[in-house]
């Protein structure tokens, strides 16, 4: 079973029925395979939040638990942070990319922060 972790950019792709939103739901299509770092959460909700309203971002953040969360502890924090330091990934960043390779998931992005990383499919917007 191939296990894939979708970043923000990718669930707030379906939650806007963005050009690549089918390439995200087709990933998302196998809960058992869907690892879902919890920091994603974070970030989907507060999105949803600010644009959609409470309600909306409530639901954001069920849809998103439908996978495997995978919550932050000291040594995915640690990974994380080598990561970050070498390279040069935000926070946020670093702690999914650190979470999907612990999982050994492939991590799919619209995230220019992860353009050229070997291990993640990076799909360029489509505006």
């Amino acid at each position: 079973m191939t296990r894939v972790v979708v970043d923000s950019s990718g669930w707030i792709e379906v939650f806007t029925n963005g050009g690549h939103a089918d390439h995200f739901l087709a990933l998302m299509a196998d809960p058992c395979s869907l690892v879902v770092p919890a920091i994603t959460i974070y970030e989907v909700h507060k999105w949803v939040l600010r644009e959609y309203g409470e309600a909306k971002a409530i639901q954001a953040a069920a849809a998103m638990q439908c996978g495997q969360v995978v919550v932050l502890d000291s040594r995915l924090a640690l990974a994380a942070a080598q990561l970050s330091h070498a390279l040069q990934l935000p926070m946020a960043d670093s702690i999914i990319l650190a979470t999907a390779r612990d999982q050994q998931a492939r991590l799919h992005t619209m995230d220019s922060d992860f353009r050229g990383i070997a291990d993640v499919e990076w799909l360029e917007s489509i505006a």
